[in-house]
């Protein structure tokens, strides 16, 4: 029968995998790190409070699609919280860790990958629903969509304990991976395997919703009348979760490569030189998707303005936007994820002044 070490601290693990943590992560390299994490960490928690902000508060925001995208945020912010945590327990205090507290370490981590991740997969799947079926909104519910993001999180806890309810080498430390060094290999390939299938099923699903987008708008353009920004509206809806699910292979991918490696017993691959490198380009995928948000979505950027500004400022600009004629307001926006229907009434209705005046009456 195998000993089993739950009693040890991690410095035992560590000295058999001859990380040397406390080499890398001193002097200068130390203050780097820490102070870009720091501002990152402080960056994540402000602007994905005001996309969830936003989002509450904005009436246009309160469809499905938006609940899941404040959702997303709050994986973000929750990523944040785990990323600080790290942070004050990494290095040289690694090796001091109790095997507790190393997995709630690393399973704070793990969890905020498998909340994001999830997350964009139901995206994904209500986004192809909704197009497929050429719906303005989806049929989701919101006892529904509260549903969906409760299982989302259920799914990334439990993920992320997965290691502490047993798959973990500490009865069997000979099978114990080395940039993490209680985490059995197996679970290491298990876990890269699933993550990058995911990546891939993702990005099929909305390369054919891209597709049929593109194709649909050249069959509907060629029988009805409008403007080039109407033609537009399709494609410009994929954007943003386009443009966010980009960030997050581009972002985590490399750090699921390593981990794969490391699961596979890549003895030569140099992961341990470049594995804090590629956990500050995932901390940078937190980062990037409130400026996606806000970068892509018009509708979405001047709610957080308006919420960044005073009140004083924020009633003048209410007071101003109240005497915006109505056929203004009629204008497609496309740019806050509306869907494909909705894009092409609102550019055939918009073209007739005394039409769209009656919808906004």
């Amino acid at each position: 029968m195998n000993e089993c070490y739950y009693d040890k601290r991690m410095d035992f693990f560590y000295n058999r995998t001859k990380a040397d943590t406390a080499d890398e992560w001193t002097g200068p390299q130390l203050i780097v790190v820490l102070c870009f994490g720091t501002f990152f960490c402080l960056f994540i928690f402000i602007s994905n409070s005001l996309v969830i902000a936003a989002v509450v508060k904005n009436k246009r925001f309160h469809f499905p699609f938006y609940y899941l995208l404040a959702n997303l945020a709050a994986a973000d912010f929750f990523a944040g919280i785990a990323y600080v945590f790290l942070m004050f327990n990494t290095g040289p205090v690694s090796k001091t860790l109790t095997v507790n507290r190393w997995f709630l370490r690393q399973g704070l981590l793990d969890t905020s990958l498998t909340a994001s991740l999830v997350n964009l997969l139901v995206i994904a799947v209500e986004r192809h629903m909704s197009i497929m079926r050429m719906k303005i909104h989806s049929n989701l519910t919101k006892k529904r969509v509260t549903f969906l993001i409760i299982s989302i999180w259920a799914i990334a806890i439990f993920m992320g304990a997965v290691p502490t309810l047993g798959w973990n080498c500490l009865c069997d430390i000979s099978v114990c991976s080395s940039l993490a060094p209680i985490y059995s290999r197996s679970y290491l390939v298990f876990w890269s395997v699933l993550n990058l299938v995911v990546f891939f099923i993702m990005v099929v699903v909305y390369i054919r919703i891209y597709m049929y987008v593109q194709r649909k708008t050249n069959v509907l353009s060629s029988h009805t009348s409008g403007s080039i920004s109407r033609r537009r509206t399709p494609v410009k809806l994929m954007k943003t979760v386009m443009t966010v699910l980009g960030a997050f292979v581009v972002c985590w991918t490399p750090g699921l490569v390593v981990l794969l490696l490391d699961g596979l017993n890549c003895t030569h691959c140099g992961i341990q030189n470049v594995k804090r490198w590629f956990l500050l380009l995932a901390l940078l995928n937190s980062v990037m998707n409130p400026i996606i948000y806000s970068y892509k979505d018009d509708e979405m950027w001047a709610t957080m303005k308006r919420m960044i500004c005073c009140s004083s400022e924020d009633k003048n600009q209410e007071r101003r936007s109240s005497r915006i004629p109505s056929t203004v307001l009629c204008r497609s926006t496309d740019t806050s994820g509306h869907y494909i229907e909705d894009g092409i009434i609102q550019g055939t209705i918009c073209g007739k002044g005394d039409i769209c005046d009656k919808r906004n009456s």
